[in-house]
């Protein structure tokens, strides 16, 4: 019988929960930093790659937004994208539904247009030459105000064809989902998806606010959700997917340790878990590290490790039609690899 890692690699899978700005490898970085001319405080690719350990969210963030510094063209853009989507694809990634923070671009004067277009361009490419659907969600930054979020919104709608949801990201704490309710609403009215961050480091009271205020589609994270019992019994009675993020989690002392991860107590309490890896190149691993770091910890079973796949293409925005190929492909890559 196929052993579970090699299993893991082929599965086909979507990923829901990835921040491509997160995906930045520092052989890229240090790359375009040279090629746009931008004095860099590194010295050198392994000097950087030294400064990608951290112990908290903050540490992290501090990095990754001195990172989107050197992102300056379409073409930067373009290879920041198609560096992910070709290893994505290489991992059995099947659909990607893939985060990005265009204020973290406008406000140090970066056009839209720049990033909307160096990413979309990447998106198509994939879907020619990998086999890869991809879809791009722009999310708000929750530690700047709703008015910011709302003039984004505006700023991004010439290009409404081009992106297919809204999400809240960035550093959580103290910043509710309540923050952000208008825009959401507005969103909402222009027929877009519907995501946000909550119960990462937040209390299970953000995530009752990102339902219940901002009418989401999908947890991200979700973790501190099972901290409390009516919000679990909400969860899994409405089917409200989370975008779990294994080793981001560790990363982030989210958890201490792998075996203490909460994603068995979520299948076990019906929750609609997916696995996904947040931001990658930060947090040591993509989507098969993050599948195999979490059923080698917990001992998940092959049947467990399938139907958070399933999970994935079920949660995915996709019609019933392209759900149901992607569920058609996993059934027979399930008979095949026994």
């Amino acid at each position: 019988m196929t052993d579970l890692t090699t299993f893991i690699a082929g599965l086909p899978k979507a990923e829901l929960h990835v921040h491509i700005e997160g995906s930045f490898e520092p052989e890229l970085m240090y790359a375009l930093a040279q090629r746009n001319r931008i004095a860099f405080r590194y010295a050198s690719v392994d000097e950087l790659r030294a400064a990608y350990r951290f112990g908290n969210l903050q540490d992290f963030l501090d990095l990754y937004y001195q990172g989107m510094g050197v992102l300056r063209t379409e073409q930067d853009f373009y290879d920041l994208a198609m560096a992910y989507l070709r290893r994505a694809a290489g991992q059995a990634v099947r659909h990607a539904e893939i985060f990005f923070d265009p204020q973290g671009h406008t406000d140090r004067g970066v056009a839209f247009k720049t990033v909307i277009d160096g990413l979309w361009h990447a998106l198509e490419d994939a879907r020619r030459e990998l086999g890869l659907s991809a879809s791009l969600i722009l999310c708000f930054l929750r530690h700047l105000d709703e008015e910011s979020a709302l003039k984004t919104l505006e700023e991004a709608l010439p290009w409404r064809d081009r992106f297919i949801g809204v999400g809240l990201d960035s550093s959580e704490k103290g910043h509710p989902p309540a923050k952000f309710q208008r825009v959401f609403a507005k969103a909402r009215s222009l027929g877009l998806h519907a995501v946000a961050h909550a119960g990462e480091e937040g209390p299970p009271e953000y995530v009752w606010e990102a339902l219940d205020l901002l009418k989401v589609e999908r947890i991200d994270h979700g973790n501190r959700a099972l901290e409390d019992a009516g919000l679990t019994a909400r969860l899994a009675a409405e089917r409200m997917p989370l975008t779990v993020c294994p080793l981001s989690n560790l990363k982030l002392c989210v958890v201490h340790d792998m075996k203490d991860h909460p994603l068995r107590r979520m299948l076990q309490a019906g929750l609609m878990a997916t696995l996904n890896s947040d931001d990658p190149a930060y947090f040591g691993g993509y989507v098969n590290e993050n599948y195999i770091a979490v059923q080698q910890a917990l001992g998940l079973s092959r049947d467990e490790v399938v139907t958070l796949a399933g999970n994935g293409f079920r949660a995915a925005f996709l019609d019933d039609a392209a759900k149901q190929r992607h569920l058609a492909a996993l059934e027979r890559y399930c008979a095949t690899a026994v």
